[in-house]
């Protein structure tokens, strides 16, 4: 036994003396196996996603066939993690601010041709992560299970920055090379930790045979005919044929209501028409809707009304006259006092600081106000929005679900549709609620009708022009605007513009109601987290649909 803790002892003292030695600041979990230690500063590249613990040699690609379709694994081995890196740039810092000022600098090549270099933000991977991983094993392309983490981000500005430029059909070489860097006012850059090599054969132009592909034969729906107007069909088979091949990534379903009827309609990823889509943040539009109607019915007492009149504020953190003043109308513009920017991974009010918590209302209503609040202001400020729903569901007769099905989804026959809710078990206004397309397309030809389906007025005409109104301008976009909850662009089209409000959520789901266009355009993805599910969607719309069905 006393062997045994002499010699326990003797190995802590040698890996003490071995990590001081090393001149590092944090311990590493070390040379994970022997292929880690056979490779170290080396990055291969997989078709698939191995555990770092699974991995063997032939599971390392050489040359590799790289289609809309393929996805694309990297694994970087490391003889020492990324904070003691940062430390031999920065001695004297302590390995929290280290991780807080540096992280890896990323470089591809094509054809050994420098096309794009990234100094990943600090933040991600996780400051423990950093501490001791010696080893990355992500994803570059994930078609299957993405969710736009931090690797996948870099391979799509990448993408956007030239790459999807040069890689052409035929063979290309890409290399990946990883340096540490440290932002301490002057950016300082480390040597190579690690680089690897890939050859490619790239076939990302599919050839699509129109005559092959068939639309979906469209059937009446409760609240929608048939239309029979012309559109150009062969140019929504060449719009399929491209999703279905991959150059449009994850789109699930394309409903275009023309007239106030079922113009196309078309499902993808294995999706159906009963199938319940996700659209995120889509649904904080349906709190504008449930307001207007509360609004309407006097349940509340107009947009002019302050947190004052709903809350004691003087109970929450960080009270101020400005926070007792914020109305409805600035939660529904998103232009309130509140110091919250969901663009802002810095800003006290991000939404990703909400979610943890266990009061989302609370945890709105503790927020600080902005420093400068003379002037409104539009920022994304998802807190505000659930704010807006505990509101409705204090203020209408059985709370907000009830509510909202008794007044907008029962008139408008929708039946099979789902909630997410708060921690307080209240529907989650934020964002998430679940319908199948032909259900979303009643809400946008809601607006579309002026508040009126069937001959019924659900909602008032005078709230929707409200909502689709140009309320405040979109900082740093041009001619981008936000209603109530709704935001408003125009596409163009054979240089002439085609204006739209729309419900837009994570992922690239769409609800579209066009102003001078007889048109309601529906678009479902699961592309959540990727940096390329707008754009794509705007491509969509801009060169296929629309150049479709305005011939």
């Amino acid at each position: 036994m006393n062997r045994f803790i002499l010699f326990s002892f003797l190995v802590i003292i040698s890996t003490l003396k071995a990590f001081s030695q090393n001149g590092d600041i944090v311990q590493t979990e070390g040379i994970t196996s022997k292929l880690h230690r056979e490779n170290v500063g080396r990055i291969f590249f997989s078709s698939k996603q191995i555990p770092t613990v699974a991995l063997k040699p032939t599971d390392f690609l050489q040359t590799y066939q790289l289609t809309n379709k393929s996805d694309l694994f990297f694994i970087a081995y490391f003889g020492n993690s990324i904070t003691n890196y940062l430390h031999k740039l920065a001695p004297n810092l302590s390995a929290d601010s280290l991780v807080k000022i540096g992280n890896y600098q990323f470089t591809l090549y094509v054809d050994d041709k420098l096309i794009y270099q990234s100094n990943l933000l600090p933040g991600a991977p996780r400051a423990q992560v950093q501490d001791t991983a010696t080893s990355i094993n992500k994803p570059l392309i994930d078609n299957k299970n993405s969710y736009g983490i931090w690797s996948e981000s870099f391979w799509n500005r990448f993408l956007r920055s030239g790459g999807d430029t040069v890689l052409t059909e035929g063979k290309h070489t890409i290399k990946m090379e990883i340096r540490p860097y440290i932002n301490n006012k002057v950016i300082i850059i480390g040597n190579l930790i690690a680089s690897g090599t890939l050859n490619l054969i790239v076939k990302r132009k599919p050839v699509i045979n129109i005559q092959q592909i068939r639309l979906t034969s469209i059937k009446p729906y409760n609240g929608f005919d048939v239309s029979k107007e012309n559109f150009d069909r062969n140019k929504i088979k060449e719009l399929k044929g491209n999703i279905e091949a991959g150059v449009f990534k994850k789109i699930s379903s394309i409903v275009v209501i023309r007239n106030g009827k079922i113009l196309i309609e078309e499902y993808f990823n294995g999706a159906s028409r009963s199938t319940l889509h996700d659209p995120r943040s889509v649904g904080k539009s349906f709190a504008s809707t449930i307001a207007g109607i509360a609004i309407d019915k006097k349940h509340l007492g107009g947009t002019n009304q302050q947190l004052s009149e709903f809350y004691t504020l003087s109970n929450f953190k960080n009270y101020s006259e400005a926070k007792s003043t914020v109305s409805l109308g600035d939660l529904l513009t998103m232009s309130s006092a509140f110091s919250g920017n969901d663009d802002d991974g810095n800003s006290p009010g991000n939404e990703e600081n909400m979610y943890p918590t266990e009061d989302w209302v609370k945890f709105a209503l503790d927020l600080p106000t902005r420093f400068d609040t003379s002037k409104k202001q539009w920022r994304y400020f998802t807190a505000g929005v659930v704010l807006l729903g505990d509101i409705l569901n204090k203020s209408v007769p059985d709370g907000l679900e009830k509510f909202a099905h008794a007044n907008l989804f029962k008139p408008l026959g929708i039946t099979n549709y789902r909630w997410q809710y708060t921690p307080q078990k209240v529907p989650n206004t934020a964002g998430g609620i679940q319908m199948n397309a032909l259900d979303f397309a009643k809400y946008g030809q809601l607006y579309k009708n002026g508040g009126a389906w069937k001959g019924q007025q659900i909602l008032s005409k005078n709230w929707v022009e409200a909502s689709l109104e140009k309320q405040i301008q979109i900082p740093g976009r041009e001619n981008e605007f936000y209603g109530y909850l709704f935001w408003n662009k125009s596409f163009r089209i054979n240089n002439s513009s085609y204006e739209a409000f729309y419900c837009a959520g994570n992922g690239g789901n769409y609800i579209l109601i066009f102003k001078d266009q007889p048109l309601v355009i529906v678009i479902t993805a699961t592309a959540y987290g990727q940096s390329y599910a707008h754009p794509q969607v705007t491509r969509i719309i801009e060169e296929f649909v629309l150049l479709a069905v305005l011939r």
